[in-house]
């Protein structure tokens, strides 16, 4: 995997990493959990896994920034650059702290604005996905142990399982009677969350997954495993997402579908 072999490694071992301080932190008793500003919460485990991952990268990659959810960008020691990485240390706490096995760490590299590796380890579940541009999508226990994976080739929505998160989300954003109208005419709806249905869909387990608004740190892991398993991830625009937009991911077939559902509050016959 030219170009990025040397970074998709780095990504499985900042992983490791953060697998072995989250696991030994879930579930646990004294685990520590506080309200941020926002109101969303942060345990210990949060700011641990992504102190060690800054940690690893500023000694490995000297010349890339960081970008994470609990401490912000912090800009290369070496001097400004075009590679940023992008890091949310546990993407799903609500689950983590009441015990719901559905969280993971996300790692993401990006040139300029795109991401170009994405890693998603969920150890709880005892499974990773990961991508690089170019060069396909793949899942497994661990790096050496993996399945090429590939989206859905479901091409009509009465076919199709159709996944959101967040109707309270939807409702704020004024669209939430376009996701109960796609929900009833999906051939199955359900709300798996956070990464989770994204990856669900890149293995072609589920057809379509949507979400209102997400934070760069929440989708710019995704988007790699996503495209590169045949499917396709925008804003309402068409756009890659970004931050602080919605996140529309479908197996490419469904895409203009639900773009037209969303856009226009119309699901077409």
């Amino acid at each position: 995997m030219a170009g990025y072999a040397d970074d998709l490694a780095l990504a499985h071992m900042l992983a490791d990493t953060a697998d072995s301080i989250s696991m030994g932190r879930f579930r646990a008793l004294d685990l520590r959990v506080e309200s941020k500003p926002d109101l969303t919460p942060v345990s210990d485990a949060d700011t641990a896994v992504e102190q060690a991952i800054r940690a690893t990268l500023g000694r490995a990659r000297p010349r890339d920034s960081v970008l994470g959810e609990e401490f912000g960008r912090t800009e290369a020691a070496a001097g400004p650059g075009i590679r940023r990485w992008v890091i949310d240390p546990i993407d799903g706490t609500k689950n983590f702290v009441r015990g719901v096995p559905i969280w993971g760490t996300l790692i993401a590299l990006l040139e300029g604005d795109t991401p170009v590796v994405g890693l998603v380890s969920a150890p709880a579940l005892g499974r990773r996905w990961w991508a690089a541009r170019g060069h396909g999508a793949y899942a497994g226990k661990h790096q050496h142990a993996a399945t090429r994976i590939n989206v859905s080739g479901v091409g009509r929505l009465a076919d199709a399982s159709f996944c959101f998160a967040s109707l309270n989300g939807w409702d704020e954003a004024g669209r939430l009677q376009a996701i109960v109208d796609l929900s009833l005419n999906a051939w199955r709806s359900r709300a798996y969350g956070d990464f989770y249905g994204y990856m669900l869909l890149a293995e072609g387990a589920l057809d379509v997954m949507v979400e209102p608004e997400l934070s760069l740190w929440d989708v710019a892991a995704l988007i790699p495993i996503v495209t590169e398993a045949g499917g396709a991830i925008t804003d309402y625009s068409g756009r890659p997402p970004g931050d602080k937009t919605p996140a529309i991911a479908t197996n490419g077939l469904l895409h203009e579908t639900i773009l037209t559902a969303l856009t226009t509050r119309r699901v077409p016959g």
